[in-house]
């Protein structure tokens, strides 16, 4: 895996961060802590200006509405014309028509990078699924076809994120390892791995940048679980950990 964290922190890319309500604050320290900078930028008239100074942009449907939904398909479309990476995260695509259009409407506009869970991936792709609301009722091995096939027909890269998650952009393929029973149960978490794949992806290449975020979480995931008492503690030990993780603790998270 090539280390992309020392150039993130020498770098300190800003991040474009549309996502929802309740991932904003954790997102934003998830990315600060990493070592680059987040802007919770989502007004629809801001967006032709904003997406071209950033490094990246990432964009999660968790709390869609109709004027998010025009924010995020400009700022997918300047990013697009102005070659910036983003990533897309389609949280509980799958539970109203709405959600399913605004989706694959987003998806249609190529993201570099698609994150989600199983169940999203699998309905991403057109297959049945067994989520709950944003949480998976599908394994991570049950989805990995579905990535694949994103990946190919989308030319992105595809991270299905779980107890332990899988990226691939349809020729090469990772899994990574770690982490902790805890992270679940601490909201928007897996939010805020997103907004962290677009720090990476501001600084390097989508499938090394994909890899390097999800590393970058379960080397975090694990320290902290070793000093937290329950979810409330591991957050606050998360986010140091972030803060610590160093190039050479990521590469003992990830296998072929």
């Amino acid at each position: 895996m090539n280390d992309l964290l020392t150039p993130l922190r020498a770098q300190n890319p800003l991040v474009h961060c549309i996502t929802n309500y309740v991932a904003m604050n954790i997102a934003a320290n998830v990315v600060l802590a990493a070592g680059a900078s987040p802007a919770m930028v989502h007004a629809p008239e801001e967006m032709d200006d904003f997406v071209p100074i950033c490094g990246a942009l990432t964009i999660n449907i968790g709390t869609l509405s109709t004027p998010w939904l025009t924010s995020m398909k400009t700022a997918a479309q300047v990013a697009r014309e102005n070659n910036i990476p983003w990533v897309l995260d389609p949280v509980a695509h799958f539970i109203s028509g709405y959600r399913r259009s605004a989706a694959q409407d987003l998806l249609a506009l190529h993201p570099t990078i698609i994150r989600g869970n199983a169940s999203e991936i699998l309905a991403l792709a057109g297959e049945a699924g067994a989520g709950k609301g944003a949480d998976s009722g599908d394994t991570v091995e049950a989805a990995e076809g579905a990535a694949h096939a994103l990946a190919t027909d989308y030319g992105a890269v595809v991270a299905i994120t779980g107890s332990i998650d899988f990226v691939t952009d349809g020729t090469q393929t990772a899994r990574v390892s770690g982490g902790s029973t805890l992270m679940p149960q601490v909201t928007a978490l897996g939010c805020s791995q997103t907004a962290l794949m677009g720090a990476y992806a501001a600084v390097g290449p989508a499938f090394d940048a994909a890899l390097n975020a999800l590393a970058h979480f379960k080397a975090a995931g694990t320290v902290a679980a070793a000093h937290a008492q329950g979810p409330g503690s591991f957050q606050m030990h998360f986010l140091d950990a972030l803060a610590a993780t160093a190039p050479e603790d990521l590469a003992g998270m990830v296998t072929a």
